[in-house]
C-alpha cells in the first residue's frame, strides 16, 4: 500500500495511506522517487518556521524527483512517462514580479509546495505542469532530488556573473556550498578557493573543483571577485565580504538568526561591493540547474549519505538536526 506523511501539528505526525488526486485541467500527476530532507523540513515538524510560511497539517516535501503518470486537460500528453523535477514556489504569474521572470517575489503572497501546499513525501504529487523541469531519459533520478537546492544556487551563480578567469571562492561547506563549487567551477575561473569550519571537507571541495581550502581561523585573501556565502550566519556572511576586493560582488544565499548583526553598511559603501541575496529559485535558475546536471557538470551523489524508507521520515528528521559531520543529505524513498 502506497503511503504519505502528515504532520498534523508541531511534533506531531502520522504516516497514513495515500490515494494519489487525480490532475485537473494544468495539473501533472507525478510518481515521486525519491524525497531530500532539508533543515526547513525539520522547522517544520519542530514548529519554528515563520508565521505564515508552513500550514497545518501538512505533507512535507519540496525537494523531489519523480516520473509524470497522468496529465490534465490542457497539458501536453507527450509530458507522461517523463522523468522530472519541480518548482516550489506556486507564483500567481499575473504580477509585475512573475512577469519580470522574479516568480520568488511574487506579490500575490507566500504558496510553496511542502510548506503550504502538499508536499512529495507521498507516493504521488499533482501540482501545475508549469511547474516542471523535464530531464533527460537517462537522467539519475536519485542525483535529481537534489535539484532543487542546486537550484537555488545555481540562481546565486547567475547573479554573481562569474567570467572565466576570475578569482571566486565559496563561504560553507554543506550541501549548498559543495553545489557552489561545482557551479563556479563550470565557468572555469582561474582560483576557487573554499572556506569552512571543518578540516573535513577539504577532500570533497577539491573533488568539486576547488584549487583552495582554508578554515575561517587561517589567513584568508581580500582580493576576490567573486564570493557566494552559502553557510546561514552572520559571521559567514562577514568573513565572505572580508574576502573581496574593492567593488567585488557578493551572493549571500545563508539565512542567519532573525536580529542577527551582519555585514557593515560602511564597509559596502567605501569598498564598492555589489551585494544579491537569494530565497528560492526562479524558473531561470531551475532551467540553468537542470542543464548543467544534464550536461554532467553537476554531480549531486557523493553528498547523499543516508536512504530511508518514507516509514522512517521521524530517523530522517533527527539525522538532519543531530549536527554529525558523516551526516550529508538525507533521502527518503516512498
Amino acid at each position: 500500500m502506497s503511503s504519505q506523511v502528515v504532520v498534523e501539528a508541531p511534533g506531531t505526525h502520522r504516516v497514513e495511506p495515500h490515494t494519489p488526486r487525480e490532475p485537473g485541467p494544468g495539473e501533472a500527476l507525478v510518481a515521486v522517487h525519491a524525497v531530500g530532507i532539508c533543515g526547513s523540513d525539520r522547522e517544520v515538524y519542530q514548529g519554528n518556521r515563520p508565521e505564515g510560511y508552513v500550514r497545518y497539517p501538512l505533507t512535507p516535501g519540496h525537494e523531489w524527483s519523480g516520473t509524470v503518470r497522468a496529465v490534465g486537460a490542457g497539458v501536453p500528453g507527450s509530458l507522461a512517462g517523463r522523468k522530472v523535477v519541480g518548482e516550489g514556489f506556486r507564483n500567481c504569474q499575473v504580477c509585475d514580479r512573475c512577469h519580470a521572470g522574479e516568480t520568488t517575489l511574487c506579490t500575490d503572497g507566500y504558496e510553496e509546495t511542502g510548506f503550504t501546499q502538499p508536499g512529495a513525501m507521498a507516493a504521488t504529487l499533482t501540482l501545475p505542469a508549469r511547474l516542471l523541469h523535464v530531464l533527460r531519459d537517462d537522467a539519475d533520478l536519485t542525483a535529481a532530488a537534489l535539484l532543487e537546492p542546486a537550484a537555488c544556487i545555481a540562481a546565486a551563480a547567475l547573479k554573481g556573473g562569474v567570467r572565466p578567469g576570475e578569482r571566486v571562492a565559496v563561504v560553507g561547506t554543506g550541501t549548498l556550498g559543495m553545489f557552489a563549487v561545482q557551479f563556479l567551477r563550470a565557468v572555469s575561473p582561474a582560483e576557487l578557493l573554499v572556506v569552512g569550519t571543518r578540516n573535513d571537507r577539504e577532500e570533497l571541495s577539491r573533488r568539486f573543483g576547488a584549487t583552495d581550502f582554508r578554515t575561517r581561523d587561517q589567513e584568508l585573501p581580500d582580493d576576490v571577485d567573486v564570493v557566494v556565502e552559502t553557510a546561514g550566519s552572520a559571521s559567514a556572511a562577514r568573513t565572505a565580504a572580508s574576502l573581496l576586493r574593492r567593488g567585488g560582488r557578493l551572493v549571500l544565499t545563508g539565512i542567519p538568526a532573525p536580529g542577527a548583526e551582519g555585514l557593515d553598511p560602511t564597509d559596502l559603501v567605501v569598498r564598492q561591493l555589489e551585494v544579491h541575496t537569494v530565497f528560492g529559485a526562479p524558473p531561470d535558475a531551475w532551467a540553468h540547474a537542470v542543464r548543467v546536471f544534464g550536461a554532467g557538470l553537476l554531480d549531486p551523489l557523493p553528498l547523499v549519505t543516508h536512504e530511508l524508507p518514507l516509514t522512517e521520515f521521524p530517523r530522517a528528521i533527527e539525522l538532519v538536526g543531530a549536527g554529525d559531520p558523516k551526516v550529508g543529505k538525507v533521502l527518503l524513498h516512498p
